[in-house]
C-alpha cells in the first residue's frame, strides 16, 4: 500500500512538473533549450509556430489535470468536479495531439522520428476521442480502458525528457537518441497501460 502511494505521488509530481514546462517557452527566448536545434526555417514559420504553441499549452494542461482523474477516492467523492476535469482534458488533450501530429512531422530525425511522434499523436487522438465517446454512451469499463491509454501517451511529455538525457550519453549523438526516443518514449507507457488494464479486468 506505501509503495503504491509512494508510485502515485511520484507519477502526480512529475506529471505537474512537466505540466508546467509550457511556460518556459512564454517566459525565456524562444529559441532556447529544444529549440537550438531546430531549423529557422521551421521556427518563423507561423502555422508550425501556433501549432506548437497550441502542442504544448493544451498538452501542458491536459498533463496537469490528468493524473488527478485515477484516483478512484477523489472520484467516488468529487463526481462533478471528475466530469470537469475530464471535459478539460479531453478538449486539451485532442488539440495537443491534432497540433502535435503536424508538428510531428517537421520532428528532427527524419522519417524514423517524424514516423514516431505522429503515430503518438494518432494514438492520443484516438484513444482521447474513443473515451469521451465511451462515456457518452454510458460505457463505463470502456471509457476507463481508454483514459488509461491515452494518459499513458500524454505522459510522454514525462517519459521523453526521462529517457532522452540517458539515450544521448548511449549513443553520444543527439540525432540518433532523438529517433530512439520518438518511439520508446511512448511504446512502454501504452504497454505498462495494457498491464495496468489486463490487471482491472
Amino acid at each position: 500500500m506505501k509503495a503504491s502511494k509512494g508510485f502515485y505521488f511520484l507519477f502526480a509530481v512529475l506529471a505537474i512538473l512537466i505540466g508546467l514546462y509550457p511556460l518556459t517557452y512564454i517566459l525565456t527566448d524562444f529559441h532556447s533549450g529544444y529549440m537550438e536545434g531546430k531549423n529557422r526555417e521551421i521556427i518563423i514559420y507561423a502555422v508550425w509556430k501556433i501549432s506548437f504553441y497550441i502542442h504544448i499549452l493544451f498538452g501542458g494542461i491536459a498533463l496537469l489535470i490528468g493524473w488527478s482523474q485515477f484516483s478512484e477516492k477523489f472520484r467516488l467523492k468529487n463526481m462533478q468536479m471528475h466530469r470537469v476535469i475530464g471535459k478539460i482534458y479531453v478538449v486539451s488533450a485532442l488539440l495537443s495531439a491534432l497540433s502535435g501530429i503536424y508538428i510531428g512531422y517537421f520532428a528532427m530525425g527524419g522519417i524514423i522520428a517524424a514516423t514516431g511522434f505522429v503515430s503518438l499523436g494518432l494514438i492520443w487522438f484516438y484513444t482521447t476521442l474513443k473515451a469521451y465517446l465511451d462515456i457518452r454512451t454510458k460505457k463505463i469499463f470502456e471509457h476507463e480502458v481508454m483514459m488509461i491509454y491515452s494518459y499513458a501517451a500524454c505522459f510522454t511529455a514525462v517519459t521523453l525528457r526521462l529517457w532522452l538525457p540517458f539515450l544521448k550519453i548511449v549513443f553520444n549523438d543527439f540525432e540518433t537518441a532523438y529517433q530512439v526516443v520518438a518511439w520508446w518514449a511512448w511504446v512502454p507507457n501504452l504497454v505498462v497501460a495494457y498491464y495496468i488494464i489486463s490487471n482491472k479486468k
